[in-house]
Parts: structure tokens; sequence; C-alpha cells
């Protein structure tokens, strides 16, 4: 699948550009400076987290973490509304909001920690790869990918920089 993004957790500097920019992605206008003003403001579907703990600044270890889309996904299984929907075996899990009930059953469940809620609490807010539909099919437009100044994430095609390190095999 050409939506797999593996992370070089040595390449990331935590500068957050990857989250401004899948925030940007998931507003309304998709412009930085009109986002900022948005109600309600957009939140990234990624997040940059200290992976490990170091005395020195240069020795921690930082990472984007962001939905595995696995194989065979826990969140989908537990869904009891079906919101969430995985889109073929190689396919990315999708929400449908207008089905979340906010059980946060699929929170609970995530091994990986990365499904949150909308601030309104009402449907869940997670990863999609930045699938969009045109014309009925799926386009893969990583925008967390572009940004970066010290770029750790490469997909599966091999583009990105870095060297390939995989978060997660399944996706």
């Amino acid at each position: 699948m050409e939506g797999n993004i593996f992370i070089d957790p040595e390449r990331c500097l935590a500068c957050k550009s990857c989250e401004l920019a899948c925030a940007v992605e998931q507003s309304k206008s998709k412009v930085l400076f009109q986002a900022i003003f948005e109600e309600p403001r957009p939140q990234p579907l990624v997040k940059v987290e200290l992976v490990r703990e170091a005395p020195i600044a240069l020795e921690r270890l930082t990472s984007p973490l962001q939905c595995r889309h696995c194989e065979d996904a826990p969140c989908v299984t537990v869904c009891p509304t079906s919101a969430l929907e995985k889109q073929g075996i190689e396919g990315p899990v999708l929400v449908r909001e207008e089905l979340c009930i906010g059980c946060k059953w699929c929170v609970l469940v995530c091994p990986f920690g990365v499904i949150g809620l909308r601030r309104d609490g009402k449907a869940i807010i997670k990863c999609d790869l930045c699938f969009e539909r045109e014309g009925g099919q799926p386009v893969w437009r990583p925008a967390p990918l572009r940004p970066c100044a010290s770029p750790p994430w490469r997909n599966s095609a091999g583009r990105g920089g870095g060297r390939p390190w995989p978060i997660c095999s399944a996706a």
C-alpha cells in the first residue's frame, strides 16, 4: 500500500511542523493563516511524542505518531455503530463521523494510543493518511510529510526522507 509510512525517530527534530501541516489539512480553508481563526479550530491527527528520554537533549528520541491502520484493526471490530471502516486489506481505517456516537471504545482498544476525541467530544479523530476521494478513487496526499525540516518519513513507495524505519508492519 502506498500509504504505509515509516519513521526514523533519530531524524525527528520535534519541530511539530507535521502536526501543524496536518491541522491545516484538516481545516476548512486549507490555508494556515485562515485556519488559525476557524471555529472549531482544526485538530492535528498526528502528534509528536517523546520516545526516549535522555539527560542530553541530542540523545532524546521523538517521533510523529499516527494511526497504523492495522490489518486486523481492533478499533473497527469494537465499534458498535460501524463508524470505523477498513478500506480493503491494505487500505486505511476511516471514520464516518455521522455514525460515531463518541463511546470511546476504540480509544480504549487502540494498541498505539493514537485515537482521540474531537474538541466537542461528539466523535473520534484519527489519522486517515490524508486519503481523499476523487471520482470514487482514493488519493493519498500526505500533508505531514511535506513541511518537515529533517524528514524522518518515508512511505512504502520510497518517497520521503531518511532511511526507512518501520513503526508498523501492517497499515
